[in-house]
C-alpha cells in the first residue's frame, strides 16, 4: 500500500468518525455533564448574601425563642386539661357517693317491700351507676397519667434549647475571636485604596502597575 493510499484511508476514517451520530451524542453528553458539574460547583461555593434570613445565629435565636414560647403554650394547655380532669374526678366522687346512698336506700326498701319490683330495679340502677363512675374514674386517672408523661417528654425540649444556646455561644465566641484576630491598628476608612488586580492578570482593566506598587510600599514605609 502506497503512502497516498494510506493517507486516503486515514482521511476516510476521520470522515466516518465525524459523521457518526453516536460519537456526536457522546460528545454532547460529556459537554453537558461538564457544564452541569461546573454549574453545581459554582452554586455550591457561592455564599448566600448576609441578609437577615441567612444570618445563622439570628435564625438559631429565633428557633430557641419560638420553641420556648410554643412549649410554654403546650404546658399551659396540658395544665388546664389536668385541672379539668381534677374537677371531673371531684364531681365523679360526689356522683358515686349519691349512687351509693340510693343503692342503700333501695336495698332497704326492697327488703321491706319484696313484692315491689320498682325498688329492685332502682337498686340495680344505683349499683350500675356506681360501677360506671368507677370506670370513668379509672379512665380519667389514666388520662392524667398520660398528660404527666407528655409533660416529662416535653422537658427534652428545654434540653434541646440549651444545646442550641451552647452552639450559639460557641459561634459567637468564634466570631469575636476571628474579629480580634483580624483587628488592625489602622481604621478601614484611612487605609490606602488599591486595585483588586495587579499587572499580569487577564480579563480585567482594574490592574495596578509596578510603579503603583512601589509607591504603596514607600507610603507604608513612612
Amino acid at each position: 500500500m502506497t503512502q497516498e493510499e494510506l493517507d486516503a484511508l486515514m482521511a476516510q476514517e476521520l470522515d466516518l468518525d465525524a459523521d457518526d451520530p453516536v460519537a456526536d451524542d457522546s460528545a454532547e453528553t460529556i459537554a453537558d455533564e461538564g457544564l452541569e458539574k461546573s454549574s453545581l460547583e459554582d452554586e455550591a461555593i457561592t455564599p448566600p448574601p448576609a441578609t437577615k434570613e441567612h444570618q445563622v445565629v439570628h435564625q438559631l435565636d429565633d428557633v430557641t425563642r419560638d420553641s420556648e414560647e410554643k412549649a410554654s403554650e403546650i404546658f399551659d394547655a396540658l395544665d388546664s386539661v389536668m385541672n379539668y380532669i381534677d374537677g371531673s374526678m371531684e364531681a365523679l366522687s360526689k356522683i358515686e357517693a349519691i349512687a351509693s346512698e340510693f343503692e342503700e336506700l333501695f336495698t332497704t326498701l326492697s327488703q321491706k317491700f319484696p313484692g315491689i319490683a320498682r325498688f329492685e330495679k332502682a337498686k340495680a340502677q344505683a349499683q350500675e351507676i356506681g360501677s360506671l363512675t368507677a370506670e370513668v374514674g379509672d379512665m380519667l386517672q389514666s388520662a392524667n397519667d398520660q398528660i404527666l408523661g407528655a409533660m416529662d417528654t416535653m422537658q427534652y425540649q428545654d434540653i434541646h434549647r440549651q444545646k442550641i444556646e451552647r452552639v450559639i455561644n460557641i459561634m459567637r465566641a468564634l466570631s469575636r475571636y476571628m474579629s480580634a484576630l483580624f483587628e488592625g491598628s489602622i481604621e478601614d476608612e484611612k487605609r490606602v485604596k488599591s486595585a483588586r488586580h495587579i499587572e499580569g492578570d487577564t480579563g480585567t482593566d482594574e490592574v495596578i502597575s509596578n510603579d503603583d506598587i512601589e509607591a504603596l510600599i514607600a507610603q507604608f514605609g513612612k
